[in-house]
């Protein structure tokens, strides 16, 4: 019965298949034109002659107009140069203020102009709508940095009716490039409490800006330290010095945002339409749950030397989808699943087009310091021993990833060698751990089983094989029952809220971290320090939901950190607070530091940068290879 209904089915795929062939064969082009052609005719005429009434015959030719249909060679149309992208995932927001992931931080790397850049390369602070800046001191001796702007970035928006990008224009018809008051108003809307940004706490290095972000009522926006001096220059006043400022400043949280269109469509602004942009490309379409499609701004800066014209972003979960879909040349580069890993390696071909480098990013597990029983140092210190990094990375991961004990990984300024702090696989150490806690509580392993331990994770097929590998080493090591949940991935971040009722979250998470800018303040400070935006781990916090939080010996070293201007002295910091939040906290489990594992096809130049989001524009692509492979 099975094979039978295969053969009706390849029947119809085949009889489909013929029907497109002949659909795609060119078709016979006619068109109608005015043309001159001669005309013979032969004319009969009766005539008198000499009395007698004779007919004449005689031949004429003459030049007459007529419209005729004529063959003709069918136009060919030149198509765009196109990138085939897998965002892997619907973008939360393309709005800046509220980006806080990796995929919306590609949208808006695209979309929008920031004030600085990471060179591709180098990873090197470049200019970028600021064409240099400069430190200096205000009258009260607080660190100040300025920056000087471009004035030639339109302000454009693309008009999805007629395919065209204009420029927009103010009240007065007068057309809008981006200035010095854009930043201020982007930098404001990020840190204004209404907005509700997870990233504002990036932005506290700036003077008042957690006081505000925090909802004092002495202090309003007027009083954060950013002022534009005029339409071409902007300054900063921090709060504390920080030489790595050019690169925060640089980030999408500080870029230019259109006031005028925010005010207009409220949260609506960034839908396609109606999104005010002023970078490389433009919106075209975004199907929510399907596609995201750019398209080349004519109106850009640098226009000339943005060579891929279109980006078709899809939004593809399943990485063995993304990955049969680049076989199959419907995609130009995707990231390799974990099971064809061993064959991509032993292809001759495949293993031409991968790559494998360290990224600075971090994959670990958190733990819910305010969820019963990780409430409890013994009991994550347990779940964090058990993990067999190591084994992880020969066996299920096979893409070089390092095993990781702490925070930052390699490359990053102040991290820790691998594997020097923390906690490392000890099984022994983590059975002691749990019993210890066991014997605390007066319960037994059975009776701990019973609390339904919850390891959730963003809807993934990797993440998937993670958890149950990790999954099968906390039964075998410690003999307890973890139960695996996944969500899509912006419902995901919605439930790690520190807002949401502890009941509604997981015991443990999944969660990744990817450098902003590449100094330890982004890592342990950012991510991990009791006020910030996120703290996803509830740490110090007085009541389970993370109201109000403490200050703990972790936050006061990386705010010391934060204010040494001794580059041995931070390094030192750092390692101290590392171990405090991997080992004598053990508030989360760090598993690996990433490698980028990637195919990406011979007729795709590319980069694999460090720091910051993808930037399509700084790709270059054969679109005559491209087309030649796909047998167009």
């Amino acid at each position: 019965m099975l094979k039978n209904r295969k053969a009706s089915l390849l029947l119809v795929v085949f009889a489909i298949f013929a029907l497109l062939l002949v659909a795609c064969q060119p078709e016979t082009v006619t068109e109608t034109v005015v043309q001159e052609v001669e005309v013979t005719r032969v004319i009969t005429e009766t005539v008198v002659e000499e009395g007698e009434t004779v007919e004449v015959t005689r031949v004429v030719t003459e030049t007459v107009t007529e419209i005729v249909e004529v063959e003709a060679e069918p136009e060919m149309v030149e198509q765009p140069v196109t990138l085939n992208w897998n965002f892997g995932t619907e973008p939360p927001t393309a709005d800046p203020s509220l980006a806080t992931d990796t995929t919306s931080v590609d949208v808006d790397t695209n979309l929008f102009i920031f004030l600085t850049k990471f060179h591709p390369v180098t990873g090197e602070v470049s200019p970028s709508l600021a064409t240099e800046w400069e430190v200096g001191e205000d009258a009260d001796g607080n660190q100040t940095w300025t920056f000087n702007l471009r004035n030639d970035v339109a302000w454009v928006k693309y008009n999805p009716v007629t395919g065209e990008t204009v420029q927009e224009v103010d009240a007065d018809g007068n057309p809008r490039f981006v200035n010095a008051n854009d930043v201020v108003y982007g930098v404001k809307r990020t840190v204004n409490p209404d907005t509700a940004s997870d990233y504002a706490y990036v932005l506290y290095i700036i003077k008042n800006a957690a006081d505000i972000n925090g909802g004092s009522e002495e202090l309003t926006l007027d009083d954060l330290g950013v002022v534009a001096l005029d339409d071409s220059t902007v300054q900063f006043t921090l709060e504390t010095p920080a030489g790595y400022f050019p690169s925060i400043a640089g980030m999408w949280i500080a870029a230019p945002q259109p006031q005028w269109a925010i005010e207009e469509w409220g949260d609506k602004w960034t839908e396609a339409g109606l999104i005010v942009t002023n970078g490389a490309y433009v919106m075209e379409s975004w199907i929510h749950g399907g596609e995201l499609n750019l398209v080349k701004n004519p109106l850009w800066i640098d226009a000339d030397n943005v060579q891929i014209e279109r980006v078709e972003g899809q939004m593809i979960v399943e990485a063995s989808t993304s990955f049969a879909l680049y076989e199959n040349n419907e995609l130009d580069t995707t990231g390799v699943p974990l099971p064809e890993m061993d064959r991509v390696k032993a292809d001759p071909m495949l293993s031409a087009e991968y790559y494998n480098a360290p990224a600075a990013c971090t994959y670990y597990y958190g733990f819910v310091n305010t969820k019963y029983p990780f409430t409890d140092r013994n009991v994550r210190a347990a779940f964090s021993q058990a993990i067999d990094r190591q084994s992880l990375s020969d066996n299920v991961l096979k893409g070089g990833q390092i095993p990781a004990t702490t925070f930052a990984p390699p490359g990053i300024f102040g991290a820790p060698e691998p594997g020097t702090l923390g906690l490392g696989y000890d099984v022994e150490g983590a059975q002691a751990d749990l019993q210890t806690f066991l014997d605390q509580e007066g319960i037994t392993l059975d009776e701990f089983n019973a609390l339904d331990i919850v390891l959730m994770h963003n809807t993934s097929e990797g993440h998937a094989r993670i958890a149950a590998a990790i999954q099968q080493m906390w039964a075998d090591n410690l003999g307890v029952n973890v139960r695996v949940e996944n969500q899509e991935w912006a419902v995901y971040l919605d439930t790690l809220r520190n807002t949401t009722p502890v009941e509604e979250e997981p015991h443990i998470f999944r969660m990744g971290w990817c450098a902003d800018y590449p100094d330890e303040n982004n890592w342990v400070h950012e991510v991990f320090n009791s006020d910030a935006g996120a703290n996803r781990l509830r740490r110090n916090c007085v009541d389970a939901n993370c109201a109000e939080t403490t200050t703990s010996e972790f936050d006061e070293l990386t705010v010391a950190a934060q204010l040494s201007q001794d580059p041995a002295e931070r390094m030192e910091i750092y390692a101290q607070a590392e171990d405090i939040l991997a080992n004598v906290e053990a508030a989360y489990a760090p598993i690996y530091h990433y490698t980028t594992v990637a195919v990406t096809k011979p007729w795709l130049t590319r980069y694999f940068s460090l720091v910051g989001g993808n930037d399509f524009s700084s790709w270059t692509l054969d679109m005559d290879a491209k087309l030649a492979a796909q047998g167009n």
